[in-house]
């Protein structure tokens, strides 16, 4: 039950699809068997992010790719490698991060699809397998554990790592599946997507970067995956992918719905998100059962991301 009035529904259109010379509708992968049993993917987008000249990249998880799409949307490989890269995002200096689900942090060099090791355990622990992550105005890396958490087991975690320091922080350990994060436009509170938990969390982050009081920012209403990829724009309204309902929904600041923003693509799963555009106010958006890449015009432009700024 909902205590708010219904929001208003916006409409997408196309940005572009997944040419067919890269769909590998018939090709094995460990992942799929994992998180996909019995289905046949041709590829699974995630981790839309722009760089400074307009290009988006994407990842391809099951099958270790990394795309870039032109803003006239046209698709070339970057990289492919042994790995399962899910979150991007890009560093100011123009270094690429990605949360790698087999491989923990990783770095790419988007000129020659270069992929290195970056953080591959916490004080030797390995990771339960990332997911997304998400910079600072300060350069700190956060980012997600996931693994196969969830209600049988809230045991997945949220890291921050400091270049300057070195030094790797555990801030939360009890997440029902940590996937999307994203940090409000006074970078003093971290939302969280709980996917099976279906809900967003809110973590304040107090001066010396401990957090207390995590909560419940928003409860999404149900379904067979829940709350995804987090974005953020300048008024601190929260736009939050809803796997499974085909959807993206956006959120006050004061967790009051705003918009169902609804997939003109015929999929359900919505999974990440990034805001383009020639004002910053387009919001992309990854359906990775289709293949599609959706758009919004909204209208308020999104947060600034670190490397943009």
């Amino acid at each position: 039950m909902s205590l708010y009035p219904p929001p208003q529904q916006m409409q997408t259109e196309l940005f572009t699809s997944v040419p067919d010379e890269f769909r590998f509708p018939n090709m094995e992968s460990d992942w799929v068997k994992a998180n996909k049993p019995g289905q046949k993917v041709h590829s699974f987008l995630e981790g839309p992010s722009f760089d400074r000249d307009g290009n988006l990249f994407v990842t391809d998880i099951p099958y270790g790719r990394i795309f870039k799409i032109s803003p006239a949307g046209k698709w070339s490989l970057v990289a492919q490698y042994n790995g399962w890269p899910n979150g991007l995002r890009f560093h100011k200096n123009g270094r690429v991060f990605i949360a790698d689900y087999k491989l923990g942090i990783v770095e790419l060099d988007p000129v020659n699809g270069k992929v290195t090791p970056f953080l591959t355990h916490n004080n030797s622990e390995g990771f339960k397998g990332v997911n997304d992550l998400v910079f600072d105005e300060d350069g700190r890396l956060y980012f997600t554990d996931q693994g196969q958490t969830g209600m049988h087991n809230p045991t997945g975690r949220v890291f921050r790592y400091d270049f300057d320091a070195g030094k790797l922080d555990c801030l939360l350990d009890t997440g029902p599946s940590p996937n999307g994060l994203v940090l409000n436009p006074e970078e003093n509170v971290l939302y969280v997507g709980m996917t099976r938990g279906n809900a967003v969390w809110r973590m304040p982050i107090l001066p010396d970067g401990s957090t207390s009081k995590v909560g419940i920012f928003t409860q999404l209403a149900g379904g067979v995956s829940g709350a995804d990829g987090l974005a953020m724009d300048v008024e601190g309204n929260l736009t939050v992918c809803d796997a499974g309902n085909g959807c993206v929904w956006m959120f006050s600041k004061w967790g009051e719905p705003l918009y169902r923003i609804v997939s003109c693509g015929g999929g359900r799963t919505t999974t990440n998100l990034a805001y383009g555009g020639p004002e910053n106010k387009t919001l992309f958006f990854t359906e990775s059962d289709t293949g599609n890449i959706l758009k919004c015009d909204l209208p308020h432009a999104g947060k600034t991301m670190f490397a943009h700024s």
